[in-house]
């Protein structure tokens, strides 16, 4: 896949493009699905499939009071777009300047003119452009003016819910990964950077743990313990996370601290990404360091056989 950083660079010899245009976020199977309805469309006319994001988040921009915590970073997203098979994704650098667009205009400079658009894919809730006055309709007038077509992509349904990346924050939110899991079409992903901790996994518990950075806009899952897979250096480990205050301890702040099996590596400076397989339990306060201890081995036990499960058959149990 070809990543393309704002509209400068774009290729001057596109073919015949198909074009999705959204955030993102999560790259959810409501997303895959316009990636496989994009890249259909490119394939039958010979053409390429283009997707188009942004970045910061729009509301990030527009609304910054909103405390908005995003499922990935624009890394993640990119890694996971191009798993999806599209050509080229174009990265618009999003500004209060930009949102300033009218959706003519968006539509006649940059699809028209810009990129000689073919086939626009779009969700079933699709809107765009200066106070989102670009609707389905809207589009639907402008390739007939313009001479493209307009797909439109039904929602995608999970559980009797669609699947959107509002209601994947919410569930993240509310530890309801294993659902999450579903709409996402994997697991959910926790990435940070190692830091140093408190010291207290290793020398006094006997399970060293790898504290993780957890950033005030990052979507953290709902304070527990969870079964894991990390990511080390491109590497795959078992583990099980444990999120929240470390109450046995006194602790006051969030931390996110993982114990890796069978891994005794310096990876302090390092990004990891933590895989979320199955919450386990909630946190909670115990009478001793020895009660911790012994809740923690079965915490490993049961989250080696949820890995295990999901290794199997690609759900934990």
């Amino acid at each position: 896949m070809i990543f393309v950083k704002g509209l400068k660079d774009i290729p001057s010899n596109l073919k015949s493009p198909s074009i999705t245009i959204g955030n993102f976020d999560g790259v959810h199977l409501g997303h895959q699905a316009l990636f496989k309805k994009t890249i259909e469309c490119a394939r039958l006319q010979e053409g390429d499939s283009i997707a188009i994001t942004f970045h910061p988040h729009p509301i990030r921009v527009l609304r910054p009071e909103i405390p908005l915590k995003l499922i990935c970073d624009l890394e993640q997203k990119i890694e996971w777009i191009s798993e999806q098979g599209i050509d080229i994704l174009v990265c618009i650098p999003f500004t209060k300047k930009f949102a300033s667009t009218s959706a003519t205009n968006f539509v006649k400079d940059i699809l028209v003119e810009k990129l000689k658009v073919s086939n626009l894919i779009v969700g079933y809730d699709y809107s765009f452009g200066r106070n989102r006055e670009g609707n389905i309709n809207f589009l639907k007038a402008q390739g007939a003016l313009y001479h493209f077509n307009v797909h439109v992509v039904s929602p995608v349904v999970v559980d009797s819910l669609i699947v959107s990346s509002t209601l994947i924050r919410e569930l993240v939110s509310e530890g309801k990964i294993e659902v999450a899991f579903k709409m996402l079409g994997r697991p959910f992903e926790l990435k940070g950077e190692v830091v140093e901790g408190a010291r207290r996994g290793g020398p006094l518990l006997g399970f060293p743990t790898a504290n993780i950075l957890v950033r005030e806009d990052q979507l953290c899952p709902k304070v527990g313990v969870y079964a894991v897979i990390v990511n080390v250096e491109c590497k795959e480990y078992e583990g099980v996370l444990n999120v929240g205050y470390n109450p046995t301890f006194g602790g006051e702040q969030l931390s996110a601290e993982v114990h890796i099996f069978d891994f005794s590596q310096d990876i302090y400076g390092k990004i990891i990404r933590i895989k979320l397989i199955k919450r386990l339990r909630d946190e909670k306060k115990f009478s001793s360091p020895k009660a911790l201890i012994n809740q923690i081995q079965k915490d490993i036990l049961n989250a080696k056989m949820a890995i295990s499960n999901f290794l199997k058959c690609g759900k934990p149990l």
